[in-house]
């Protein structure tokens, strides 16, 4: 039987002990063991603070970012192996679609969060820079950087792989390394997918560890800086909680427990109402999703109480419908329980639950293609508590199974004040139509949830669900869920952050944040900023503009451009008791008449205004009045392209507006989008030329077959191509994906070495010579070349067939000849 394998200080180790032996949980047939016997902990824990903290705070937000994305697309190629494991947990293919494709989507989630909203560097500056001094030479802020540790995360059978993805989502993008310890039961599955993650080599040394079988004594060696992470029941977490070696020292703990879960029906939702059938329907999904077993699953089901007898009548039917049984049949909608263990518990909670409250739905389903003997199998079970505010059991007691009860309520304070009697929720949902109940119960009960979801017919079309945690909202609860919180965004991330604040000169801040700080050096130029390319762009790169007066026929026109005459700008008889002397210019035109003084009309790197932050106007200017603009570089902002975009980056200008007294009028901040500079050569004719000068018939290439001559007719080929000369008889690259091959050519990666061309002969020989000799054919490419611009100019809108890119137009051939030219002159070491 195959033992798991263990990934610790860099190497797969198998336990040396007898270990935990896991069973399928549809047929009961053993699957693997786990077993950590002998592994050293403290040597794990000592190499990721040190080797995995290392390799991954030094790298940026963005780059860590951009290692999300990888994996998960390195994961999804390969999830159907993940499916069938996941099939022997007991889930069907809809539960397994939330945890495997689940997890890799917090993965894209968090990747696209760092794309679009964290810097390019190791550190994080959060929040307002804070004028601390009257004359604003001593300043303030706060940075983000990573905790010097290592987080362990324990985590519940449940979701074996988004339980381990979310986690690692949020401590791998903060730069912090983590060890995973999976609950045996499905850790098969664990195991499979971080096998992965490792054979990709996507992720730095030592950034993640794995630890499949009893968490034995890690914690015991947990110090200062480390974090845990744990998600079980809140009696196990408070264990953890308190051991001496988490309580004694500056250990950061995150607990996600059990909680009893509540889903609200409202006043108006009756039987007929779309309101009520999704209620049934979302209560129903709830109970047999996972077979119950979930974090977020409803436990309680409130109701009006004069709906009792509709509500239980409704969902028993539901429930009558759900095909339960091997998770392989397309007919099953609701799987097993994750083993015989699990069952015996849920049993036991069940047992406990009888002693107060009166068992009303007890369905015995007939198994698809499954025995109960053999499989977890559990029917569902619907309770009444007749008495809630009496009957506490309901509101301590959680069967982690397909187990739900059912209470009345009269009003919508008696409704919160249910949902409150659960001392602590993940989520509670409530459907109703009317806003006013829904606003009111809201409030009430929002001190006990982490999440409430509501839902009506308005939302239900594009609504994710009660019990579906997502990476932009807290995911967490106080009380009795463990008073912990992941995901939530960026928010997530703070666990693993430390926060400094930084006090200093805006010289100081300006060094240590990377962003231009108000009365910092200005770094003057002869190059206009927007003549420079994103690389090039220096924070406290600054430009000041000529002076321009302001006149009344400027204010005049302004009104009548926009048609904004409000009295201020336009009335002169009308300024009795305001703050204005005279008509005072608009606060937009002072803005647009800035741009005019600052922007380089002569066409360069930057390509649009992509948006404005943080416009304030501090003084009125008048007509007579002279402003003068300081433009400096604030921040830079790398930026992840899509598609037919232009590789680029967002630079955040500052923009200082002043008055022939110095004094600040506006201050904005401005963003651009600005080009990076391609790796590629321009097809600049004389260039060209001047480089095929240093190529000789005895150059040498660094890698491939071809010789001088046969690269430069080659690249002739190519050219007499894109002329239609000839025109290509077939594309080799598959129609569907043609896209994915030309959006290729706008991106910035350089083509790959030795890569076979599809249209050699299947011996790989190259074409014949067609040129005499090596000068004949250099010329031949010149000339070529030379009418290829012409043709274009003459004929824009041309388009010809490329034989792997398919039909190119000017633009996608002129991209493809620049990294088609710089690729073969990198081979022949002449750029």
């Amino acid at each position: 039987m195959e033992k798991l394998k263990n990934y610790i200080y860099g190497e797969w180790i198998e336990g040396n002990g007898n270990g935990i032996p896991l069973y399928n949980a549809v047929n009961g047939e053993q699957v693997a063991i786990s077993d950590t016997e002998g592994l050293n902990f403290e040597q794990a824990l000592d190499y990721g603070r040190t080797v995995g903290y290392k390799n991954l705070s030094s790298m940026t937000f963005y780059d860590r970012g951009e290692m999300l994305k990888k994996v998960a697309l390195y994961l999804l190629e390969r999830k159907k192996k993940y499916y069938e494991l996941s099939y022997k947990t007991g889930a069907t293919h809809v539960d397994s679609w939330v945890d495997i494709e689940g997890g890799f989507g917090t993965f894209f989630t968090y990747s696209g969060l760092a794309k679009r909203m964290l810097p390019n560097t190791p550190f994080w500056v959060d929040g307002d820079t804070q004028k601390i001094s009257a004359n604003g030479t001593f300043l303030g802020t706060h940075i983000l950087t990573p905790s010097e540790g290592v987080s362990v995360q324990i985590n519940a059978y449940n979701f074996p792989v988004w339980g381990m993805l979310e986690k690692l989502s949020t401590s791998l993008l903060a730069g912090v390394p983590s060890i995973v310890k999976p609950s045996p039961f499905g850790s098969y599955l664990t195991n499979a997918v971080f096998q992965d993650m490792i054979e990709s080599g996507i992720l730095p040394e030592g950034a993640v560890q794995l630890v499949c079988g009893e968490p034995g004594n890690i914690l015991d060696y947990v110090q200062d800086g480390d974090s845990v992470l744990f998600t079980g029941s809140a009696n196990t977490g408070r264990k953890l909680k308190s051991l001496p070696s988490v309580a004694g020292n500056a250990v950061r703990f995150n607990m996600e427990a059990d909680s009893l879960n509540c889903s609200i029906l409202g006043l108006d939702a009756k039987p007929g109402t779309p309101e009520f059938d999704l209620f049934i329907k979302e209560v129903r999904n709830e109970m047999t999703t996972k077979a119950g077993q979930k974090c977020t699953a409803i436990r309680r089901i409130i109701v009006p109480e004069n709906l009792i007898g509709d509500v239980q009548n409704a969902l028993s039917k539901a429930l009558d419908q759900t095909k339960i049984g091997n998770p392989l049949s397309r007919e099953t909608r609701m799987g097993s329980l994750v083993g015989k263990q699990q069952y015996d518990e849920v049993l036991r909670k069940v047992d406990l639950l009888k002693a107060e409250t009166e068992l009303i739905y007890d369905g015995k389903h007939e198994l698809v293609d499954a025995d109960y003997e053999n499989g977890a199998f559990m029917s569902p079970k619907l309770f009444l508590n007749d008495k809630p505010f009496e009957k506490n059991i309901s509101h301590d007691v959680e069967a982690f199974g397909p187990v739900s009860t059912l209470m009345p309520y009269k009003d919508a304070e008696e409704a919160a004040a249910l949902a409150k009697r659960g001392k602590g929720s993940l989520v509670g949902s409530i459907v109703s139509h009317d806003n006013n109940f829904v606003a009111e119960t809201s409030w009430k009960m929002a001190s006990q949830h982490g999440r409430i979801f509501v839902l009506n017919r308005d939302s239900a079309k594009e609504s994710t669900g009660h019990g579906s945690p997502l990476p932009t909202l807290m995911h967490g609860g106080p009380g009795r869920a463990g008073g912990g919180e992941e995901m939530g965004g960026l928010n997530g991330l703070h666990f693993f952050l430390q926060k400094t604040a930084i006090q200093g000169s805006p010289d100081v801040l300006t060094a240590i944040t990377k962003i231009y700080q108000q009365g910092a050096e200005k770094k003057y130029s002869d190059k206009h900023p927007f003549q420079k390319y994103f690389e090039e762009v220096e924070v406290g790169d600054s430009l000041e503009t000529a002076g321009r007066t302001v006149t009344d026929a400027d204010i005049v026109n302004f009104s009548n451009v926009s048609w904004d005459h409000f009295y201020a700008h336009t009335d002169a008889t009308s300024l009795t008791g305001t703050i204005f002397d005279k008509t005072v210019a608009h606060g937009y035109f002072i803005l647009s008449a800035a741009a005019g003084l600052f922007v380089s009309g002569k066409k360069g790197p930057v390509i649009a205004n992509y948006g404005l932050e943080n416009c304030s106007f501090f003084k009125p200017v008048y007509a007579g009045d002279t402003i003068t603009v300081y433009l400096t570089a604030k921040e830079k902002i790398n930026r992840g392209v899509k598609g037919r975009n232009i590789p680029s980056g967002v630079v955040k200008w500052l923009v200082e507006v002043v008055n022939q007294r110095d004094e600040i009028v506006c201050v904005a901040t401005i963003l651009t989008l600005v080009a990076k500079q391609s790796p590629f050569i321009d097809l600049n004719l004389k260039n060209i030329q001047k480089i095929l000068n240093g190529l000789t018939e005895s150059t040498q290439p660094s890698w491939g077959k071809m010789s001088p001559q046969q690269m430069i007719e080659h690249l002739e080929h190519g050219v007499l191509v894109s002329l239609g000369e000839p025109e290509a008889d077939k594309c080799f690259t598959p129609e569907e994906q043609l896209e994915k091959w030309q959006d290729s050519l706008y991106n910035h990666r350089k083509m790959p070495k030795d890569f076979p061309a599809p249209f050699l002969a299947d011996d790989e020989k190259l074409l014949e010579l067609r040129h005499k000799n090596f000068e004949a054919a250099k010329q031949s490419f010149i000339d070529n070349l030379k009418r290829f611009v012409i043709y274009y100019k003459e004929n824009p809108q041309a388009e010809h067939m490329n034989f792997v890119f398919g039909k190119l137009n000017k633009e996608m051939w002129e991209l493809m000849h620049k990294k088609h030219f710089t690729h073969h002159f990198e081979q022949f070491g002449l750029i």
